[in-house]
C-alpha cells in the first residue's frame, strides 16, 4: 500500500489531520483538502488511487464532487457522512460512490472498507489485462443484445460500448457468471463487496438500478425476498 495516494477530503480539521495521520500511518500517500472546490484541483493535478469524500463540504458538497470525479474517471470514491440516513447514503452512490462509512467512523473499519474497494478495483484492471489462466474470462458472454466481455472487460449493448464503474464491471460479472440463477444481497456483498461481515444492502440495491440503466432496466430481475438474477 506504499505507493497507494489516496485524496482524502473533510472539512472538520480534527477528523481530518487525525485520519491523515492514521492513514499515513497504515502506508498510504495522502492529498487532505478541507472544501469541496480544492478537493476537485488536486484530483485533477494528483489523480489518486482512492477518494474519501466527507458528504457536507463547503462550496461543493461531497455528492457533487463525486460526480464531477465520475465524469472523469472510474478512481474508486468512498463517501463519508454524519448521518445513515437513507437519502445520505443513496445520493452518494447514485452520484458513483463505491461504498460509504458513516461518522464517527472506528479506523480499523474505513482501513478495511479502502482495501476492499482498491482489491476490486485492482481485480478488475488485473482481469483487464488477461494472461490466459481463467477459463472463466475467456470469452464474450451474450444475453439478447448485452454482450460481456469477460476478458477484455468491456461490455456492448446493441454493439455500442457501455461504460462501467470496476464496481459495476464486478457486479455485472457475478450475475453473467450465473445467468438465471437467483443471488441474494448478502451474497453480492460477500462477492463483489468483499465484506467478511454484514453489510448495508442498500449499496447494493442502488449499485443494481445503476448497472440496470446503462444495460436495460428488463435485463436484471428483482426476485422478492430473495435477491436478484440476471435474465439468460
Amino acid at each position: 500500500m506504499a505507493e497507494t495516494h489516496v485524496l482524502f477530503v473533510e472539512d472538520d480539521d480534527v477528523i481530518r489531520e487525525a485520519t491523515q495521520l492514521a492513514l499515513e500511518r497504515d502506508g498510504f500517500t495522502v492529498t487532505a483538502m478541507p472544501d469541496g472546490l480544492s478537493g476537485l484541483e488536486a484530483f485533477r493535478a494528483n489523480r489518486p488511487d482512492i477518494a474519501l469524500l466527507d458528504v457536507m463540504l463547503p462550496g461543493m458538497d461531497g455528492v457533487s464532487l463525486c460526480r464531477r470525479i465520475r465524469d472523469e474517471s472510474t478512481v474508486p470514491v468512498i463517501m463519508l457522512s454524519a448521518r445513515a440516513d437513507s437519502i445520505d447514503v443513496v445520493l452518494g452512490l447514485e452520484a458513483g460512490a463505491d461504498d460509504y462509512v458513516t461518522k464517527p467512523f472506528d479506523g480499523s473499519v474505513l482501513m478495511a472498507r479502502i482495501r476492499a474497494v482498491l482489491r476490486r478495483f485492482n481485480h478488475a484492471a488485473d482481469a483487464g489485462a488477461g494472461d490466459g489462466e481463467d477459463e472463466a474470462a475467456g470469452g464474450v458472454l451474450v444475453f439478447g443484445e448485452l454482450e460481456v466481455d469477460t476478458e477484455g472487460m468491456e461490455v456492448r449493448k446493441g454493439g455500442a460500448p457501455v461504460a462501467l464503474t470496476p464496481t459495476e464491471m464486478r457486479l455485472l460479472l457475478e450475475f453473467s457468471s450465473a445467468p438465471g440463477t437467483v443471488l441474494s444481497r448478502d451474497k453480492l456483498l460477500e462477492r463483489v463487496w468483499d465484506y467478511g461481515w454484514g453489510g448495508d444492502t442498500r449499496v447494493v440495491d442502488v449499485h443494481v438500478q445503476r448497472l440496470r440503466s446503462k444495460i436495460g432496466q428488463d435485463r436484471i430481475e428483482t426476485v422478492r425476498g430473495f435477491g436478484y438474477k440476471l435474465k439468460g
